[in-house]
């Protein structure tokens, strides 16, 4: 290969690499969004089937394995009584190979749950592995977070809501005999 011919396959590479980090941001600012609306069809389409959570907060742990587990237990608890925001900024994203990569969020997020009088805020930061499928999209493979620090109020009178998007896409909250 002559040196223009390396220089413009090298270029093609990082070309590739920055298109890859911006398709990973996608899917994890599209990932937020689908929580906080309850959007779990297109949720799915975002997560690899074999997907593994671990999310460690101060006072709950998840850990699921699976696509169908994990968006089940999201729908169960984004519900109508729910009231979400998180936010991922300051992706640290590493490209490893054409198939996989690494990156590290920034979550802050404010969780109320009326049903119990309680909201929860905090900061934590997501670890993600990505995985390219093989119609080369990016999905999560891998999820997990530790949190920096959470607050939890309770009981806290449900906020003044002019707007309540999860009261009208999510889950009807579940009843007391729902829980097993």
């Amino acid at each position: 290969m002559t040196d223009l011919s390396q220089e413009l396959a090298q270029l093609e590479r990082d070309i590739q690499i920055l298109k890859d980090i911006e398709a990973i941001r996608n899917v994890k600012h599209k990932y937020f969004r689908c929580v906080d609306t309850a959007n779990m069809a297109e949720l799915k389409e975002l997560l690899h089937p074999d997907v593994r959570v671990h999310f460690i907060g101060g006072t709950y742990e998840w850990t699921l394995d699976g696509r169908d587990e994990y968006v089940e237990t999201l729908a169960k608890n984004f519900n109508t009584m729910t009231v979400a925001q998180h936010n991922g900024h300051h992706p640290e994203i590493t490209v490893q190979s054409e198939t996989e990569a690494t990156g590290i969020w920034y979550l802050h997020d404010i969780f109320w749950n009326m049903k119990f009088k309680a909201c929860t805020t905090g900061t934590a930061l997501y670890r993600d592995k990505y995985r390219k499928n093989g119609e080369g999209r990016w999905q999560i493979v891998e999820s997990t977070y530790e949190r920096i620090y959470e607050i939890l109020e309770q009981p806290v009178e449900p906020p003044g809501l002019t707007v309540h998007m999860l009261g009208r896409t999510g889950r009807p909250a579940p009843s007391r005999s729902d829980k097993k």
